[in-house]
């Protein structure tokens, strides 16, 4: 995977980072990677608290608490009462909230390099 800095346009999450989901409760442990070490200060701009948690507004997450892993390229996030209830509460289907890495990975991002 090349990087992405030097593309204009509209792009998607998934175009710069690939994601991992857990789950404990119904608390969601999102761990999010840039494929390119270089697409990394552009992650930390764009995946940031206040974004994710408008993202998961709609399956009633309260809380989004950003842990940055600059050695990693990455970042963990923690996303509190999205999970409806959690594994053994909810009646949706993804209980584990494993999908939810491909929502956040939705996520639209427009890349400008005056940014």
């Amino acid at each position: 995977m090349t990087s992405m800095t030097a593309t204009t346009g509209p792009r998607r999450l998934h175009d710069i980072a690939h994601a991992r989901a857990g789950d404990k409760g119904d608390r969601l442990n999102l761990a999010v990677f840039a494929y390119d070490e270089r697409d990394y200060a552009r992650l930390v701009t764009i995946v940031n608290e206040s974004r994710v948690l408008e993202m998961f507004a709609h399956r009633g997450a309260t809380q989004v608490r950003r842990y940055l892993l600059p050695k990693l390229s990455g970042m963990n996030l923690v996303i509190d009462n999205v999970l409806q209830g959690g594994v053994n509460g909810a009646l949706n289907l993804d209980g584990h909230g494993k999908t939810l890495s491909f929502l956040l990975l939705s996520m639209p991002l427009v890349v400008d390099d005056t940014a």
